[in-house]
């Protein structure tokens, strides 16, 4: 996994090119994840012809949620979701696997709950880890 600058100048140019709300509601979100533990990596992945931009991801020791920009809202998909506590429920979107939070315009989302849930996601994958 390649970390630094370059991959950040891409996830940069991913959120920008929505240039409205959901561009807003993205950089926010992803200032958050970065504040909730500097162990955090950013990456954009996933490109393909249908999505030339690709995806920006999070990881920190596995992977902890993506961030997609959609018509009407914003997607947050947590690749470990079910296996997290949502005691502010936060999750919009249920899965065996993954669980997610759809975010639309003026939504606000609550910053604490959020960091506690990106914090609880890193916290798993370490446990996780650990076990194997």
């Amino acid at each position: 996994m390649v970390k630094g600058p370059a991959k950040t100048k891409t996830a940069d140019e991913k959120i920008r090119k929505s240039g409205d709300w959901r561009e807003k509601t993205l950089t926010r979100v992803r200032q958050l994840i970065k504040e909730s533990d500097p162990e955090i990596v950013e990456e954009v992945k996933w490109k393909k012809p249908s999505n030339p931009d690709g995806i920006p991801v999070w990881y920190c020791n596995g992977g902890i949620c993506t961030g997609e920009t959609y018509k009407d809202h914003v997607k947050l998909t947590f690749f470990k979701g079910a296996s997290l506590k949502d005691p502010a429920g936060l999750f919009t979107q249920d899965g065996s696997v993954t669980r997610a939070i759809d975010l639309y315009e003026d939504e606000e989302i609550d910053e604490a709950a959020f960091k506690n849930l990106i914090r609880a996601a890193v916290a798993f994958n370490l446990e996780s880890k650990s076990k194997r």
